[in-house]
């Protein structure tokens, strides 16, 4: 029975020796249709077109011989290396990589991608990879069949972005292809294809930079959360001011510590105000919709965004009726609007909203609009003394009432 398996990838260019000497030695080959038309793979081979990967690797288990696993690329980059691995199998894994087709598509657009997001999308994942292209300036995503370039611009409708789709990459019929993203749906295209995804703010890695992927946004080394105003204002947000108890630091971190906004999730912030909780849920990676009817809010927010490197989607209009164009949210902070916007916001089945009140009464109308439905309710009393250290003072006292509300059939 076979207990080793080599996985070959495959990039176009011609294969190297232990390749070749492991196809040679083959007396099961698995791989895509054009793999397994390679002049290498052995006429006298077992051939097994691979959908399922788990499906091959327990008919590699099985098989008497010398098992070989061709895939696009880098195998051990999202590629079929994991599953094979599986302590179910029994299987030793050999590799032999190939250049990813991530980074080949990166090659053919001339461009780096040591700062780019890199997504798989199938059609139950096109959601969070189209959050992901939202939040971040330079995204590549792997695609599949239903889940491809039209259904990321599609999802991505009204949300600029420009697409870099390279089909076939390594194969005769290989094809790049530049559009924006409003165009990307009217054509078809051909699988596989990696998409680059390339908008949404500036670029976040300098020259000399020493993370992979977006690095967090500290301007002017401003290092942490729910920061005061006076943060915002250093940071060249230079309107930027806090007005109520809706806009504590102190309310602001316990409502993101609830919401524990990631990268993939969309967040709305509801009244948004300052736009200082807007701009830190997308300092966490996630993409964020900022709505207030209040113009001037929304260009303090622009400001603050502006000033922290980050992308936001800012929507001026009243809640609730203006919520009812937007994408599904994952979270959501309703910072003004009353029950009508909260009984709204419930309507769309996020798995955690976050509210506020001033008044026990106004505590108990909020409360009763998010009990029910599926969801878990909790309200928190939570007083802040703002104290002068060098006299031991209060300078300033807020008190507000917190709900939290999170949908009971999604884990804790």
């Amino acid at each position: 029975m076979a207990d080793r398996v080599t996985v070959i990838g495959w990039d176009g260019s011609p294969l190297p020796g232990a390749a070749t000497a492991a196809l040679s030695a083959a007396t099961l080959v698995a791989g895509a249709a054009h793999h397994l038309s390679l002049p290498e793979v052995p006429r006298s081979a077992e051939r097994i077109r691979l959908g399922s990967v788990d499906l091959a690797a327990r008919r590699i288990a099985g098989h008497r011989g010398s098992a070989v696993v061709l895939a696009d690329g880098d195998p051990g980059f999202f590629g079929v290396v994991r599953t094979l691995r599986a302590p179910e199998h029994g299987l030793e894994v050999e590799v032999v990589p190939a250049v990813s087709a991530v980074a080949t598509a990166f090659a053919r657009a001339g461009m780096p991608w040591d700062d780019a997001q890199i997504v798989v999308a199938h059609p139950r994942t096109l959601r969070r990879a189209v959050n992901v292209c939202r939040a971040h300036h330079k995204v590549a995503v792997l695609t599949s069949p239903g889940a491809g370039p039209a259904e990321l611009a599609l999802l991505l409708e009204g949300v600029h972005r420009t697409f870099v789709i390279c089909e076939e990459l390594g194969t005769d019929r290989e094809r790049v292809t530049v559009l924006t993203s409003d165009k990307a749906a009217d054509h078809t295209w051909r699988d596989p294809n990696v998409v680059i995804v390339i908008g949404g703010g500036p670029e976040t890695t300098a020259t000399g930079a020493w993370f992979a992927g977006r690095e967090p946004a500290y301007p002017q080394g401003i290092r942490g959360w729910a920061l005061p105003a006076a943060a915002y204002r250093e940071a060249g947000a230079e309107r930027m001011q806090e007005s109520g108890e809706g806009e504590s630091p102190n309310l602001r971190a316990a409502q993101l510590a609830i919401l524990g906004p990631r990268t993939g999730d969309l967040v709305w912030d509801i009244g948004c105000g300052s736009g200082a909780l807007a701009v830190e849920a997308a300092r966490f990676g996630a993409a964020v919709l900022a709505v207030d009817a209040d113009p001037g809010a929304c260009s303090r927010t622009d400001a603050a965004a502006r000033a922290f490197g980050v992308p936001l989607e800012i929507v001026c209009g009243r809640a609730p009726h203006v919520l009812e164009r937007l994408p599904e949210p994952d979270v959501v902070r309703v910072g003004g609007g009353g029950v009508p916007v909260v009984r709204a916001v419930v309507d769309r089945r996020p798995e955690r909203i976050v509210t506020h009140a001033s008044t026990r009464d106004e505590a108990e109308a909020l409360g009763a609009a998010l009990t029910g439905n599926g969801y878990t309710v909790a309200c928190s009393l939570l007083q802040s003394v703002d104290l002068d250290t060098g006299a031991w003072t209060e300078r300033e006292r807020s008190v507000v009432f917190l709900l939290s509300a999170r949908r009971s059939d999604v884990s804790p």
